[in-house]
C-alpha cells in the first residue's frame, strides 16, 4: 500500500469507527451533534511538525478546537483524536477502560506520524493524563509533551468514593440486582454543548488507575515538558499540576499556573493566555519553523 493510501486508510478507519459508534450509542437528548464528536485533521503539506491533541473526560474533539486552530496558525499540523466512549453518550463511556483511551491516542499518533517529521503530545484534563502516559511508555515517539489540568487529585469528595461505589455496583450486578447500582453522578459541565451531563463512576475509577501509573513513571520523562493548571480549578486540585511538574525527570520542564477559577481553560477568553504559554514553549523546544519545500 502506498504511503498516501495508508494515510487515508488510517483516517477513514477513525471516521468510520466514530460513525458506527455514534449510531450505536446515540441517545436522544444526550448525544451531541455529530461535528462535536468527530476527530479532525488540520494539515498543510508544507508543515514539517505536528501536534497530537487530546480532549478531556466526557468531552470530545470539539473541546480543543480553539487550541487546534491556534496551533495550526503557528505552523503545526494538528490531529485532534477522539478517545473511545466520547462524542457518543455517557452509556458508551461507562463501559470503556483507560486502555481503550490509550489505544485511541496511539491510533491518532500513527495518523500524524505518517505526515510529520516530529510529533508533540498535548492534552487537556484526562487527555493530559493520557499523553503523559504515552510519553512515559514511548519516549522516543515524541519531541515534547504539554499536559494541561491533568487530574492527579480531585477536589470533590465524591471522587474518592468512586472505587467503593464501583465495587458495590459490581457486587449488585453479580447478585442480580443491577437496578440498585449507581453508575452515574451529575457532571457540572464547563461546556454543556460539548460535555456529557452524567459522569460514569467507572470512568473516575479508570482515571485514578491511569494517574497512579503516570505518577509512578514521571521521573523517567526526559523530553521537554510543559505543565499548566488553573490556580482556582474547582474540579482538579491545583496541587496536581505542581506535583506532576515536581516529579518529572526532564531537565527541560516548565510549570505555569493560570489565575482562573474554572477547570476548562482551553476555550473562551482565558484560553488565549494558555495558548500563549504553549506557543512560547513550543517555539523554544519544538519550533515549527522548518517547512518542507
Amino acid at each position: 500500500m502506498a504511503a498516501g493510501a495508508f494515510d487515508r486508510a488510517l483516517i477513514d478507519f477513525e471516521n468510520g469507527l466514530f460513525e458506527r459508534e455514534y449510531r450505536r450509542f446515540f441517545v436522544d437528548g444526550e448525544t451531541k451533534p455529530k461535528h462535536i464528536g468527530e476527530p479532525y485533521l488540520l494539515e498543510n503539506a508544507a508543515f514539517a511538525h505536528g501536534v497530537l491533541l487530546v480532549h478531556g473526560l466526557m468531552a470530545a474533539p470539539e473541546e480543543v478546537r480553539e487550541w487546534a486552530d491556534d496551533l495550526f496558525a503557528r505552523g503545526y499540523n494538528v490531529y485532534a483524536q477522539r478517545m473511545a466512549g466520547h462524542g457518543t453518550s455517557s452509556g458508551d463511556l461507562s463501559g470503556r477502560s483507560a486502555q481503550e483511551w490509550i489505544d485511541s491516542v496511539d491510533r491518532g499518533y500513527a495518523i500524524l506520524k505518517t505526515r510529520c517529521d516530529s510529533v508533540v503530545a498535548a492534552g487537556f484534563s484526562t487527555g493530559g493524563a493520557v499523553v503523559l502516559h504515552r510519553v512515559i511508555e514511548n519516549p522516543q515517539a515524541f519531541a515534547a509533551v504539554v499536559s494541561i489540568s491533568a487530574p492527579l487529585k480531585f477536589r470533590k469528595f465524591s471522587a474518592h468514593l468512586a472505587r467503593p461505589v464501583s465495587l458495590w455496583n459490581r457486587a449488585l450486578t453479580t447478585l442480580g440486582a443491577p437496578g440498585l447500582c449507581r453508575e452515574f453522578v451529575h457532571n457540572d459541565a464547563d461546556n454543556p454543548h460539548i460535555n456529557y451531563l452524567r459522569c460514569p463512576v467507572n470512568s473516575i475509577v479508570q482515571i485514578q488507575r491511569l494517574m497512579r501509573e503516570v505518577y509512578a513513571g514521571l521521573a523517567s520523562v526526559s523530553i521537554p515538558s510543559l505543565i499548566i493548571h488553573a490556580k482556582g480549578d474547582p474540579k482538579v486540585d491545583v496541587q496536581s499540576g505542581r506535583d506532576i511538574h515536581r516529579r518529572l525527570g526532564s531537565p527541560a520542564k516548565q510549570y505555569r499556573e493560570i489565575d482562573f477559577d474554572q477547570h476548562g481553560i482551553v476555550r473562551g477568553e482565558i484560553a488565549g493566555r494558555v495558548f500563549l504559554e504553549v506557543g512560547e514553549f513550543l517555539s523554544r523546544f519544538a519550533p515549527a519553523a522548518d517547512v518542507r519545500v
